[in-house]
C-alpha cells in the first residue's frame, strides 16, 4: 500500500516537473525581449525608427519606457510620451497588459514548483521518475523543442499569417490591435520587423534552454551506465 501510495506521488510530482519546465522555459523566452529593454534600443537605428517617426532616440527610448513601464508595473494609466494614441490603442494595450502579468505570472508559479519539487527529492520525500533512463527536464527540454520547431517552421513560412493568427487567437474578436500611425503614432517606433526580432529571440532562448536541458539529460544518462 504504503509503495502504490509512494509511487502515485512520484507520478505526480514527475507529471507536474515536466509541466513546469516547459511552462519556465516558455514563459522566460517570452520575457526576455520584454523586460530586456535594450533589445528594442539597439534596434533604433538599424530600423530607422528615427526617420520614421520624426523623433530622436531619447524622446523613442522614453516613449517605448513609458509603454513598458505600464504594461509591466500594477496599475498605472497608459502613456506613451510624445505619441499620440487613440482609445483603441489604449485598450489594445491594456489586452497586452494582462497577458503579459499571466506571463509573468505564469513564470514564477512554474519556477517556484520546481524548486520545491526539487528541494522534496533533495530531501527524499520525493522521487522524479527517469523514462528510458532520462531525467524528466530532458523530456521537458525535448518536448518544447519539437513544439517550438514545429511552431517556428510555420512562422517562417509566412510570418504576416502568423502574426494575425496570434492575435486572432490571443485577442478574440477584437480589432484595435489593427493600428492606424494616424492616430496611433507608437506603431511608427514598433514596426513589425521589431515584432519579428522579438519572436527570433524568443525562439532562440526556447532552444538554447530546451538544448542544454536534452544534453544534460544525455550526459546524465551517460554516466549513470559508466558507473
Amino acid at each position: 500500500m504504503r509503495e502504490a501510495k509512494g509511487r502515485t506521488v512520484s507520478i505526480i510530482a514527475t507529471a507536474a516537473a515536466l509541466v513546469a519546465a516547459i511552462i519556465a522555459t516558455v514563459a522566460f523566452s517570452i520575457g526576455l525581449p520584454i523586460y530586456f529593454r535594450p533589445f528594442y534600443y539597439m534596434q533604433i537605428e538599424p530600423l530607422g525608427i528615427e526617420d520614421v517617426t520624426g523623433y530622436d532616440r531619447e524622446t523613442i527610448i522614453d516613449g517605448y519606457d513609458e509603454v513598458l513601464d505600464y504594461l509591466t508595473r500594477p496599475g498605472g494609466e497608459f502613456s506613451a510620451g510624445v505619441f499620440r494614441f487613440s482609445e483603441d490603442g489604449a485598450s489594445h494595450f491594456a489586452d497586452c497588459k494582462g497577458l503579459f502579468t499571466l506571463n509573468a505570472w505564469a513564470y514564477v508559479i512554474s519556477a517556484a514548483l520546481i524548486i520545491v519539487i526539487l528541494v522534496l527529492v533533495r530531501l527524499g520525500k520525493v522521487k522524479l521518475l527517469s523514462p528510458l533512463g532520462f531525467s524528466i527536464f530532458g523530456w521537458a527540454g525535448a518536448s518544447t523543442l519539437t513544439l517550438f520547431a514545429t511552431l517556428g517552421a510555420l512562422v517562417a513560412l509566412d510570418f504576416d499569417r502568423a502574426f494575425v493568427i496570434f492575435h486572432s487567437v490571443f485577442f478574440p474578436g477584437k480589432d484595435n490591435w489593427v493600428f492606424d500611425w494616424r492616430y496611433d503614432e507608437i506603431i511608427l517606433a514598433m514596426p513589425e520587423t521589431f515584432f519579428m526580432n522579438c519572436a527570433i529571440l524568443i525562439a532562440s532562448s526556447v532552444i538554447i534552454i530546451s538544448l542544454v536541458l536534452v544534453v544534460s539529460a544525455v550526459i546524465r544518462r551517460r554516466k549513470t551506465f559508466e558507473d
